[in-house]
């Protein structure tokens, strides 16, 4: 577990959780309008590229969700 996770408040937990789910909705509707919504043509390569750095930041913030989530059971809440 991330130790500066570890050591901040419930507050700030809730309010790390909260800026965390944030990023990832906005992430994901950055990603859903570039892929889905628009015709902006853009190369193969860039294109995986860019779906290969959505998924690892998505995973990472649901990674960080899932840690900031147990820790707060974990205290209780």
């Amino acid at each position: 577990m991330n130790s500066r996770i570890e050591n901040m408040s419930e507050e700030e937990l809730q309010a790390e959780l909260k800026r965390l789910k944030d990023n990832l909705c906005d992430l994901e509707e950055t990603h859903s309008f570039t892929f889905e919504k628009t015709t902006v043509h853009i190369g193969a390569e860039q294109a995986q590229s860019m779906q290969e750095e959505y998924e690892e930041e998505r995973s990472l913030h649901n990674e960080q969700i899932a840690e900031i989530e147990g820790l707060l059971r974990a205290r209780g809440q």
